[in-house]
């Protein structure tokens, strides 16, 4: 009951939908954490420290504002290190934020970390940074770590202009990865793009795995309230048939 969260671009609704989805997993009985391998951006530095310094693993209880909602999501206890193994103040693409500091993304501090949640939880939603085909390291990118990680993925479709293409490319790419697409979720992050429906009902005729659900535009994302539009059980009977 473990997955690995990816989207079409950076800014679709990952976090939003992977909280959603530890909040669905807890409602049924699940214990659940919430991991981010690699952040980078988005935080906020209570403790001093410069902007461009690695945050330690956010290890103080997850400055990144990406942490902090998975980490209030979940209801399992973990440490920020375990969370968070990488974090970054710049908001630029993770690579780079490792080298501006001189450090090196390594995923065997990423797997261990992963084996440690594993360890203390029946679900943990393992969420990405920006899409799917993201360096990480000067060899590596998010699809490497969701390869190594062997998880099951969810694609986040932001619903805007040109995410038809995004869609199918990054679901091209997770088979490609020898990887199963466990679902895929229509986030809307803006109201008023031209032929939702429409743009929904042709994705579905091309992604062969099951529609999660359609996460309506939010005046005020709610991750609970989110949870309410996603169907867990097309997950199971995934689980089941594989």
């Amino acid at each position: 009951m473990n997955y690995f969260i990816t989207g079409t671009d950076t800014g679709v609704g990952k976090t939003l939908v992977s909280c959603a989805l530890l909040h669905g997993f807890a409602a049924q009985g699940k214990s659940v954490v919430g991991m981010k391998p690699v952040a980078a951006g988005g935080s906020s530095r209570s403790n001093g420290e410069p902007a461009g310094v690695p945050l330690a693993g956010c290890a103080d209880g997850g400055q990144h504002d990406d942490v902090r909602q998975l980490r209030a999501a979940s209801n399992v206890l973990a440490s920020g290190g375990q969370i968070n193994p990488y974090c970054f103040a710049p908001a630029v693409a993770p690579q780079l934020a490792a080298q501006f500091v001189g450090v090196s993304i390594d995923f065997a501090r990423i797997a261990e970390s992963f084996s440690e949640l594993n360890a203390q939880a029946d679900v943990v939603i393992v969420e990405g940074v920006g899409g799917f085909r993201v360096p990480l390291n000067e060899e590596q990118d998010s699809a490497d770590l969701a390869e190594q990680l062997g998880l099951p993925v969810i694609l986040v479709v932001g619903m805007r202009l040109g995410c038809q293409n995004h869609a199918l490319l990054t679901a091209e790419a997770i088979a490609a990865r020898g990887l199963t697409l466990a679902g895929w979720v229509a986030n809307v992050p803006e109201a008023g793009m031209a032929m939702l429906n429409e743009n929904i009902a042709a994705l579905r005729q091309r992604i062969s795995a099951p529609l999660l659900g359609v996460v309506p535009c939010q005046a005020q994302p709610d991750a609970r309230e989110a949870a309410t539009f996603l169907n867990l059980a097309l997950l199971e009977q995934a689980d089941l048939h594989d």
